[in-house]
């Protein structure tokens, strides 16, 4: 990995999430070109930052990081929330998730 991760990761999540790098700066609570700046590869985020961004994504920096980790936002923001549940309400979702895809299969 090198530091060209940091810019490529944050795009295909910006891109992934249809956010504009302008959208994505004032989001954050930074100047309008924060992110066009690490994408470039001008500048890269304090860590305090980089834990912002990933938090921005709803992932860990772990998740952040991990080169195999390519599910969208969105899935890893469900992934994220159903870590918080019980068993029974994991089951209750994964019932509803099954349920849906089999409707769909018809």
């Amino acid at each position: 990995m090198d530091e060209s991760f940091i810019a490529e990761r944050i795009t295909e999540l910006r891109l992934a999430r249809n956010v504009s790098e302008y959208q994505m700066s004032l989001e954050l609570g930074q100047s309008k070109g924060y992110v066009q700046g690490i994408t470039s590869g001008k500048c890269l985020p304090s860590v305090k930052q980089l834990f912002n961004i990933a938090d921005y994504f709803h992932l860990t920096v772990s998740e952040f990081f991990d080169e195999e980790n390519h599910d969208p936002p969105l899935v890893l923001e469900a992934a994220q929330t159903l870590r918080q549940l019980s068993d029974d309400d994991v089951r209750l979702v994964l019932g509803l998730i099954r349920r849906i895809m089999r409707q769909t299969e018809r």
